[in-house]
């Protein structure tokens, strides 16, 4: 089954308004914010969860738009929402932080409380305010990042080539493949898919199709990059140091005909 990337969600109105963050939140890399205060630099709102294999790949966009577009005004907050039980602990939180490299603003959302003031549907998830934090752009997923991107330089007035497509299936009109359901655990069976990444905690050796990995933190992490769309058979086993909370696969592009 094919399907093209996500594609970008436009409000129908202006009139829509960011819910002010959640007063007795707790923050990284910068102390507390008031939303209200960023008025009139544009506020692009992110969900995300360290422990997502999507959040990540939308990440590094995220990354390069805080590193091109602060500077002229930007605001960036990325709020992290828990899925899985190591996304709740702050600790990792913060090490995932440092160890990614984000330097932008994140916002902790443990209670969903401000996930809820969107009514987000899910990860990741990313809105932008404009002027009189109005929305301009909302996108739920991954892919529309050149859309979201001169969305960006139109509110900032800036005339720039775009960011490369880091990977040709985050292009609006790539054709994927659905893959193959998220499984709890460490699956072991058929699966089809462009990637397949694992959810863990703790430490530790994971076996993969008869190949020893050490897993050293909690997290995401990929195992198996197909570039395309493939259908094969995955094994695994992890020592007991190792939890494997779950097994996700990303779509792929569809294969090029012979």
């Amino acid at each position: 089954m094919l399907a093209c990337a996500t594609e970008l969600m436009r409000p129908l109105t202006d009139t829509i308004v960011a819910p002010s963050f959640p007063k007795d939140a707790e923050w990284i890399n910068v102390a507390t914010l008031k939303l209200e205060q960023q008025t009139p630099r544009p506020v692009l709102i992110e969900f995300w969860d360290f422990c997502r294999p999507s959040s990540l790949r939308a990440l590094r966009y995220i990354q390069e738009w805080q590193r091109r577009y602060e500077p002229a005004g930007l605001r960036i907050v990325s709020v992290h929402a828990p899925g899985f039980p190591p996304s709740h602990e702050r600790a990792l939180i913060e090490a995932a932080v440092e160890r990614l490299g984000i330097e932008q603003a994140v916002l902790l959302d443990p209670d969903f409380e401000y996930w809820r003031a969107f009514d987000n549907p899910g990860w990741p998830a990313r809105y932008l305010f404009g002027p009189e934090l109005m929305l301009a752009e909302v996108h739920y997923g991954e892919g529309g990042y050149q859309e979201t991107e001169a969305a960006i330089q139109e509110l900032l007035a800036i005339d720039e080539p775009l960011t490369e497509l880091l990977d040709a299936a985050d292009g609006m009109d790539a054709e994927l493949v659905v893959p193959t359901s998220d499984q709890a655990g460490a699956y072991c069976g058929p699966y089809g898919a462009g990637q397949v990444w694992v959810v863990t905690e703790g430490s530790g050796v994971l076996t993969v199709n008869g190949e020893r990995r050490a897993i050293e933190v909690a997290g995401a992490h990929l195992l198996i990059d197909h570039g395309v769309h493939s259908d094969a058979v995955l094994e695994m086993s992890a020592e007991p140091s190792l939890a494997v909370h779950a097994t996700c696969f990303a779509a792929g592009l569809a294969a090029p005909l012979a």
